[in-house]
């Protein structure tokens, strides 16, 4: 690394981005955040940043429209201080799950976001484990997509799991589930469920056996908390042993740990890709993806292949 490099942070996540620059050897740069009394955000780098490739961390966290907006601002900031290229490391994507309109008159909201972003002045986004692999198509910019299936699948070996099956908890992860049991030699099954309205479902189907087997169901992200335990409930009505739950992006609305803190969930598996808001219980397990991130990073800078950063291959 090098002078020509400037690493900086939102708000939303600053450990992380902390670890990154310590795998990177690279200081994290100062700036300035700070809000006008009306709630505007105001950010100043305090560094210069002319003719450097700067790369900004920022997860879309709770309250995720605050750090959307500040993201903006410091897009803005870095393009004005005549920066060479501007790369936003985003771990999480929010609004990926409005990423096509399932009746009338909605938003394709994931579209106006990648919109936004790249208009106000982003020259490459970084991101992880997208909701829809297709959001990538949004944006006129490159999008490096990496996954941290190889970070999760590395943690289930190591757990020596009696008799495993992998669970995709709806149709739309089945291929992610699919290239994890396969990996794994392990068996797979997919969850049918409908839902009533957002952050509510029904279990209807279940399309393999997974009576005697210890579910292990793969997911892009954990909101409520709601779905997840329809699904281990579902699960276990067919003869399955408690399950293990694991998945990229904790954002763990309302009483979601609450929630998960349930008799027949052994473990809850999760990255920081997102900050906890509050202490993590001792059923959750925490799996950094700095090193995934920085090493992204450090392909940028160097030039390679991020395909080759991955045992299983990004979806």
């Amino acid at each position: 690394m090098n002078d020509k490099i400037a690493i900086f942070t939102g708000s939303s996540n600053p450990e992380l981005a902390e670890l990154i620059c310590q795998q990177l050897d690279q200081p994290l740069g100062k700036m300035k955040r700070s809000r006008f009394k009306s709630g505007e955000i105001y950010v100043h780098y305090e560094e210069g940043i002319r003719n450097r490739d700067v790369y900004l961390i920022q997860s879309f966290s709770h309250p995720i429209n605050e750090h959307f907006v500040e993201l903006l601002i410091m897009i803005d900031a870095a393009k004005r201080a005549s920066a060479k290229t501007i790369n936003i490391v985003l771990p999480y994507f929010g609004y990926a799950r409005q990423e096509r309109k399932s009746a009338p008159r909605e938003p394709i909201s994931a579209k106006m976001l990648s919109d936004v972003l790249t208009t106000v002045g982003a020259s490459r986004v970084i991101t992880l484990d997208l909701h829809s692999p297709a959001i990538q198509g949004f944006f006129n910019i490159p999008v490096d997509h990496l996954t941290a299936l190889d970070l999760i699948c590395d943690y289930i070996k190591s757990k020596n799991i009696l008799n495993p099956i992998i669970v995709s908890p709806d149709a739309g992860r089945a291929e992610t589930a699919e290239k994890l049991a396969n990996y794994l030699d392990y068996p797979f099954a997919i969850m049918v469920k409908k839902r009533p309205s957002h952050n509510e479902s029904v279990i209807t189907h279940v399309i393999g056996e997974v009576e005697g087997h210890t579910p292990i169901i793969i997911e892009d992200l954990i909101d409520t908390g709601s779905t997840i335990v329809n699904v281990v409930e579902g699960l276990k009505e067919r003869g399955a042993h408690d399950s293990y739950v694991c998945a990229t992006h904790p954002v763990f609305s309302g009483s979601a740990l609450h929630r998960l803190k349930h008799k027949n969930i052994k473990e809850v598996v999760i990255t920081d890709s997102l900050p906890l808001q509050e202490p993590c219980p001792d059923y959750v397990k925490v799996l950094t993806v700095s090193s995934l991130l920085a090493e992204a990073i450090r392909t940028n800078i160097h030039g390679g292949s991020i395909s080759c950063l991955f045992k299983i291959k990004s979806v």
